[in-house]
């Protein structure tokens, strides 16, 4: 079985705000992008499972546009560190998304230790004079364990800086080690995404390194599944389809000039030239 993500960050803010969306209006973006795919990856049901992690105003108009028996998984970007229990905390949440919340509002799946949300975490324990990773990596292992602990699949996010390239068996490995401690009995996939090769202008890794990251995490986590998170695209689709170690990828912009954006048809040619090579 494959596994295809698709982590849709904030392309919901329309071009005239300098966002990326072209495809609909703010208030229905979410599901269009649902109405307009899970009838074309149906015919994958039983070689993939597709989840997309979507920001959490458009959980419920997405949720709502999924059909019954939709191979589609509708997903959320996070969740808090502690969640809702009886006798204890009823909801008293403030600006934070409790995984009993994601779970009410239709949600299977969250991502979790995400690079931007990794290095929103990093800047905000800097302000307090904290600069230790593994604090970081402590927050999301609660994370991981509320998702869990509510019957939420997770992806969780790893890779090495620029600077931590020489010591990327350490890094990964605390991540994993610290992200993953306590947190069995749920399904919990991992994706690699080397951060000092993602955005404008920056060299992609080679076969060769992506399949001795996949391979030791594998062997790191038991044989959990590993899928390439730099960004599974058209031009390296055929490749990623060739290393036996992953098992999928994350799919975040489909058009990376001109219009760039997230678009519908561009993603089924993703997922069409992935699955089929």
């Amino acid at each position: 079985m494959k596994y295809i993500y698709t982590n849709l960050k904030r392309f919901d803010i329309p071009a005239r705000l300098a966002g990326v969306n072209r495809l609909a209006p703010a208030g229905c973006w979410g599901a269009q992008i649902v109405e307009r795919l899970q009838d074309e990856i149906e015919r994958y049901s039983g070689k993939a499972r597709f989840t997309f992690f979507f920001p959490e105003a458009h959980l419920i108009t997405a949720a709502n546009a999924k059909r019954l028996g939709s191979p589609l998984q509708i997903g959320c970007q996070g969740v808090c560190r502690e969640d809702v229990a009886p006798g204890g905390n009823f909801g008293a949440f403030t600006t934070n998304r409790p995984a009993a919340a994601a779970k009410a509002l239709g949600c299977g799946a969250v991502l979790i230790g995400h690079c931007e949300e990794r290095a929103d975490k990093a800047g905000i324990l800097a302000e307090a004079g904290v600069s230790n990773e593994g604090a970081v990596n402590r927050i999301l292992n609660q994370e991981i364990r509320a998702a869990v602990g509510r019957g939420l699949d997770v992806l969780y996010c790893i890779g090495e800086r620029a600077e931590q390239q020489e010591r990327w068996q350490e890094v990964l490995a605390g991540q994993l080690e610290i992200g993953l401690r306590g947190a069995g009995g749920g399904h919990i996939a991992i994706a690699y995404e080397p951060v000092w090769a993602i955005g404008p202008g920056k060299a992609a890794p080679d076969r060769d390194y992506i399949q001795r990251a996949a391979r030791f995490v594998k062997e790191a986590t038991g044989g959990l599944p590993v899928v390439y998170g730099g960004g599974l695209k058209e031009q390296n689709a055929a490749m990623l389809a060739s290393i036996p170690e992953i098992d999928g990828g994350l799919i975040a912009l489909t058009r990376f000039s001109g219009e760039i954006g997230f678009y519908p048809e561009e993603y089924l040619q993703i997922v069409r030239r992935y699955l089929e090579e």
